[in-house]
């Protein structure tokens, strides 16, 4: 019956100390991304509301997941993580339109800077460039533009400013 209990008592002392597993998700590098969580009102730079969008975390801190609703009646979502391997931030977008868009950057000087792969499309050649920005008052900054292969400035897609929602 002693064995029987010192037995159990290990086993759950294993399990307790040893089963538990340390947050993946938790470094620095995983964090850099969480100025962007939250709910928000997204404006054009006239002031005039595109949308609402709310970021959360997700699968343990893995995820940062980003779930939009435009004026418009589009929605779409993306899913953004960093990976270990290439230490790069990623980004998958897909709209209600079928729209699918793959991201692949870094966080540098304070920015998140996801590019897309070269797009060539007739005689031209350009890649989807987005930086996101966080402000001094809080808000946000959404920069989306088209650049040649050689980085030159094409058209801007979008710019937005990311106000939180008080709850």
């Amino acid at each position: 019956m002693r064995t029987t209990i010192y037995t159990t008592l290990f086993l759950v002392s294993f399990h307790f100390f040893w089963g538990q597993t340390q947050c993946q998700c938790c470094e620095e590098n995983h964090r850099q991304f969480d100025f962007w969580v939250g709910n928000w009102v997204v404006k054009d730079t006239l002031g005039n509301k595109v949308g609402e969008n709310t970021i959360s975390k997700v699968e343990a801190n893995c995820v940062v997941m980003e779930k939009w609703k435009g004026t418009g009646g589009t929605t779409g979502m993306s899913m953004n993580y960093y990976d270990r391997l290439d230490n790069t931030w990623n980004q998958v977008w897909i709209d209600s339109q079928g729209n699918i868009l793959k991201l692949k950057g870094i966080f540098d000087s304070g920015k998140m800077i996801l590019k897309s792969d070269l797009i060539k499309r007739e005689q031209q050649k350009y890649y989807n460039q987005i930086v996101w920005s966080p402000n001094d008052d809080r808000t946000v900054t959404q920069l989306w533009e088209t650049r040649d292969s050689n980085g030159r400035h094409l058209k801007t897609l979008f710019k937005g400013i990311y106000s939180r929602i008080s709850n």
